[in-house]
């Protein structure tokens, strides 16, 4: 039986019957990629931290998306200018969402946004706009290069990730403006980028199977990507294995 897959979903208005109404959504690259993986996805919208424990009950593991920023307020920063589209609903559920995976082992895989919500869960901060605040540029490529591998980053030996894709150099793509900056409590950085911009991280339990990357390899995987293809793959492995011990 294939692993069920938990994708956390954005909120966006669309049209109606009636007027335009909220509704939730999960892009086809983050769908696709857990289909070839060997998934089966189902997509999560924001609820209640109260009803999480009930939720993972259901599923083999979790995939965090990209999205908008993290309010500042949730790692003790005023806000900047720049930081935009913020959902609290969001926020509230997707930081107790990871630190319950993590309770609980849960293979977790984490993208864009999601990687700087793994950093804050455990405590850390984020650098709210790169090019403004470190004089980073180049990290928010968007239309049709989002796709495309136009960036660099460099993967530590000895990491999880460096199992799977293999350690040193490796062309990715890079949209975000944000990024981790203090890191959280047992977290560690395992690529950057060569201007140091952290790019993974990877928790010190290596009972828990984390990737946590702030690259988008599911837009990389449209065209075939190798690297993008087997992240997808081990994690979902990971969640398959985690169904059968359950």
């Amino acid at each position: 039986m294939r692993p069920i897959i938990g994708i956390t979903a954005r909120s966006q208005t669309v049209p109606s019957a009636g007027n335009d109404i909220l509704g939730y959504l999960v892009t086809h690259t983050y769908t696709d990629s857990v289909l070839r993986g060997g998934g089966t996805p189902v997509l999560l919208p924001p609820v209640e931290p109260l009803h999480i424990d009930g939720i993972l009950d259901r599923f083999d593991g979790i995939l965090l998306t990209g999205g908008g920023d993290i309010a500042p307020e949730r790692y003790g920063a005023e806000r900047d200018e720049a930081v935009r589209m913020i959902c609290h609903e969001r926020d509230s559920f997707e930081l107790s969402l990871v630190r319950a995976a993590y309770e609980r082992k849960m293979p977790t895989m984490a993208i864009c946004r999601g990687n700087q919500v793994v950093n804050v869960a455990f405590g850390g901060t984020l650098i709210q706009d790169l090019p403004s605040h470190s004089g980073a540029p180049d990290h928010d490529i968007s239309g049709e290069g989002a796709y495309l591998p136009h960036s660099i980053v460099v993967v530590e030996e000895g990491s999880r990730l460096a199992s799977i894709i293999g350690a040193g150099l490796h062309r990715i793509n890079s949209i975000h403006h944000q990024a981790a900056e203090e890191i959280g409590e047992g977290l560690r950085v395992v690529a950057s980028a060569p201007d140091g911009t952290v790019e993974a991280l990877e928790h010190e339990d290596t009972d828990w199977d984390l990737l946590s990357v702030q690259w988008h390899p599911e837009y990389l995987g449209v065209h075939g990507d190798g690297d993008s293809d087997d992240l997808f793959a081990a994690f979902i492995e990971s969640a398959a294995k985690y169904a059968a011990n359950s």
